[in-house]
């Protein structure tokens, strides 16, 4: 059932995904999809004017050709003398001949403008303008040319021209069609070039006058000097007749005007320029009410009639001091009101450019990022703004832009731009607040500040299991660090116990001085930090046999979850002497599981499955960290039992949407910038730090102390020793063809099903039984994956020695 589920999702996925793929070349957003079909429309358009142009001079042959019929020119194919034949020349004929005539020229035009503009996608092709034009020149010349030629020459019209003409003709004259074609000519010129006809034909009376009064002046006596005009008097004074005798200049006219005293005059006040009027609502957060120092409920000795304490055993345990973190109280800077509107308006412009107005906007200030939340016009659609992110970016000149449209739960669009100077997040401000002081979570663990500055506390409890995953250098080591503190600082020793796998043998050696109070490990293992993978594999399969085994306490109980049975055993209802005991949460930390899978395959594989399938009820709970946890790494089904995944910043959108199943991590800035998905939301907090000295001194402190004889012993599991030796197989159960699928295994030494299949001539079945068979009786080595086997027998000699000690 489940495979068919998840065969069935799997097959919705990948036809959404061709969905999607086809749906991208249809809509031309793919450059390669727009590259070809704007060549082949340009490539049409060089098509289309050659046979216009042939068509002027081969029109009677092929329009002769095309009249006759389908028959006669595939009788006759040479009939047609278009440079472009058959399909040219009936192209131009029903666009030429019975569509616009030479009009029909502007059509190339069109078409080559729309094949540029789809091929560049550059707005320097406008298909709106060339469209415009189209539509005049079809039109207008259409109808001139059938106004002069329509008894002539009709071709040159067409027979849209020539019936427009009719129409027109019929219902006006000629004269009404002269009149429509100057109007329409002088209708295009206003609307484009914005022209007033009435002056520019009064302008044209000007000139036309000058030049009359220039010949009169010319012809007239010189006696009359009275009556000679000035011709250095500008024209516009000779239709002026009140402006003749005003002065050019005021300053030169004195008037007899009373004098009163003036009032001093007022300068205009410097206005400030405005790029936009939207007021910016600024909420800076106030710092989180922090506890000064934290309270840790002193343990009291009890009697039998109270509840039973686990943590009695070391009751004189001390949990680390606040002392041992540090505060970096010097990186907390301030963004000014400045930059906000700097960047405000930047975003405001941006999006104006592109046509999308704005009717709100608000900005929250965190530690790294400051969240931008615009409210747009309505009618704006949010697709519009979610893919202007790069455009954003390079007006603001920042990285990490990310765009969240809309914000769950807001009827906003957040646009989060990074802060010029990040702020870093102290693990000790984490520690001290009150959300994770007075938190009631089992597995308490701070995730960092959100963009509104609150400190973020997860329970690791409830999510069940953790990835992390992330670039190298960009926090997932710390953020490791940061998880375990929390719970170091919260849980005591009988709470809670620790599996560390650390295969690059450097991340977590420092956890080793809180072997006896914290961590778990194999009887036998020298080091509790696990760092072979050999001692992964038997580690993992312990971890297996401790869920089966308190899987049977919790059924003996009659409880579901640790949580209930844990509370059953604290008000003494469980008898230990039955085997019931207080079960502690085991935490699995493993730091690039990626390496791990890729090395051991299955045998880590399988037990990792498990774990996440089945564990979160009885306490057990893995936190897996790696660079990228592909397919090929982490399975669908490890991954579907992981809901809450922690990303740091990845190089690449593939590398987001493998580990969120969204994008959004390649737009991190790194260092700590982390977005934390439970699933359903996904929020970007600022991962707390905490160095390398803080994270000794805290070991020092706890592994100082009283602890534990040993750290906390897993089930002891067996060693598997299949490779080494196998099960005597029965000679009644031994296949009749057993003998003859070992000579041709030993001779062609390939130990394969489909050799026996095809020598045998038998079915598939049967060839993987007689394999098993030979496995068993140690001819061929264990199942090695698409490869052949190995065969362990040299020669044929020495398997007929081993066959006949088999009989």
């Amino acid at each position: 059932m489940a495979k068919s589920t998840k065969s069935k999702t799997t097959s919705k996925k990948n036809s959404s995904a061709i969905g999607s793929s086809w749906k991208e070349h249809l809509m031309l957003k793919d450059q390669r999809t727009r590259k070809i079909v704007g060549g082949l429309i340009c490539l049409f358009s060089v098509f289309m004017l050659l046979s216009f142009v042939s068509f002027l001079f081969t029109w009677k042959s092929d329009e002769s050709a095309i009249m006759n019929g389908a028959e006669y020119f595939e009788k006759y194919p040479e009939a047609f003398k278009n440079w472009m034949r058959q399909l040219g020349a009936k192209l131009s004929f029903e666009l030429m001949h019975r569509g616009f005539g030479l009009s029909a020229f502007s059509l190339p035009f069109l078409t080559a403008v729309i094949g540029l503009r789809i091929y560049s996608n550059s707005k320097s092709f406008n298909i709106y303008v060339a469209l415009k034009y189209t539509l005049f020149i079809v039109i207008f010349f259409s109808l001139l040319f059938a106004l002069v030629f329509h008894n002539s020459y009709p071709v040159l019209a067409g027979l849209f021209g020539i019936q427009l003409f009719n129409w027109l003709e019929s219902l006006t004259g000629v004269i009404g069609v002269v009149l429509f074609l100057l109007f329409f000519l002088a209708s295009i010129l206003i609307w484009n070039f914005n022209i007033d006809l009435f002056q520019l034909i009064g302008v044209a009376g000007k000139k036309a006058m000058n030049v009359r009064l220039k010949r009169g002046g010319k012809s007239g006596s010189a006696e009359d000097d009275e009556d000679d005009i000035d011709l250095n008097i500008p024209t516009e004074t000779l239709f002026e007749k009140d402006k003749i005798n005003v002065p050019e200049k005021e300053e030169n006219v004195v008037r007899d005007l009373p004098v009163t005293p003036a009032e001093p005059v007022k300068k205009p006040e410097p206005v400030a320029e405005k790029s936009n009027d939207l007021d910016l609502e600024i909420n800076r957060t106030v710092e989180e009410e922090i506890v000064e120092e934290p309270v840790v409920k002193p343990i009291e000795h009890q009697g039998l009639d109270t509840e039973y304490d686990p943590r009695l055993d070391l009751s004189s345990f001390k949990f680390p001091e606040i002392q041992f973190l540090n505060e970096y109280a010097d990186s907390k800077t301030e963004v000014s009101e400045d930059d906000l509107k700097r960047s405000k308006d930047l975003i405001v412009e941006t999006l104006k450019n592109y046509k999308i107005e704005v009717s709100q906007i608000k900005a929250t200030i965190g530690p790294t990022v400051t969240l931008f939340e615009i409210v747009p016009a309505p009618g704006i659609k949010i697709s519009k703004i979610k893919n202007l992110e790069d455009d954003i970016a390079l007006s603001l000149a920042a990285l990490g832009i990310r765009i969240i449209a809309p914000i769950p739960g807001k009827g906003t669009i957040g646009i989060e731009v990074p802060n010029k100077t990040p702020e870093i997040v102290s693990m000790r401000s984490n520690i001290l607040s009150k959300k994770y002081q007075q938190s009631k979570f089992d597995l308490p663990v701070c995730l960092g500040k959100t963009i509104s500055n609150e400190v973020y506390v997860a329970d690791l409890a409830k999510m069940p299991h953790l990835l992390m995953a992330g670039a190298t250098g960009q926090g997932k080591s710390v953020g490791l660090n940061a998880l375990l503190v929390s719970l170091l600082y919260k849980k005591h020793p009988a709470e809670l116990k620790l599996v560390l796998v650390d295969p690059k043998k450097v991340e977590l050696t420092l956890y080793n001085r809180i072997e006896r109070h914290y961590l778990a490990k194999i009887p036998g293992d020298a080091d509790a930090i696990i760092t072979d993978n050999k001692q992964v594999i038997r580690t993992l399969t312990s971890l297996c046999v401790e869920m089966d085994n308190r899987y049977a306490l919790l059924q003996d109980a009659l409880v579901r979850n640790i949580k209930e049975y844990n509370a059953k055993f604290l008000k003494r209802k469980l008898n230990p002497n039955e085997g019931h005991r207080f079960l502690p949460y085991i935490v699995v930390v493993i730091d690039e599981v990626a390496d791990l899978i890729m090395t051991a395959g299955k045998e880590v594989e399988h037990p990792i499955a498990r774990l996440a399938q089945l564990a979160r009820a009885i306490g057990i709970h893995l936190v897996l960290a790696t660079q990228r946890p592909s397919v090929n790494i982490i399975t669908g089904t490890i991954k579907a039992n992981f809901p809450a995944r922690v990303a740091f910043r990845v190089s690449s959108k593939i590398d987001s949407r493998t580990i969120l199943d969204g994008n959004g991590a390649d737009q991190l800035i790194g260092k700590g910038d982390m977005l934390y998905s439970t699933g359903s939301d996904i929020i970007r907090l600022q991962c707390p730090f905490v160095d390398t000295p803080e994270v000794e001194t805290i070991t020092s402190f706890v592994g100082e102390q009283r602890g534990y004889p040993s750290a906390y012993l897993l089930p002891e599991v067996q060693e598997d020793s299949s490779g080494s030796s196998t099960e005597e197989l029965d000679a009644d159960e031994r296949d009749a063809l057993f003998e003859d699928a070992a000579r041709i295994v030993v001779q062609h030494q390939q130990g394969s099903t489909s050799l026996l299949q095809r020598r045998l001539k038998i079915g598939y079945n049967r060839a993987g039984r007689l394999i098993d068979q030979l496995e068993r009786a140690n001819i061929v080595g264990p199942f090695e994956g698409s490869k052949a086997r190995q065969v362990l027998m040299a020669d044929e000699y020495a398997l007929e020695q081993y066959l006949n000690d088999l009989d």
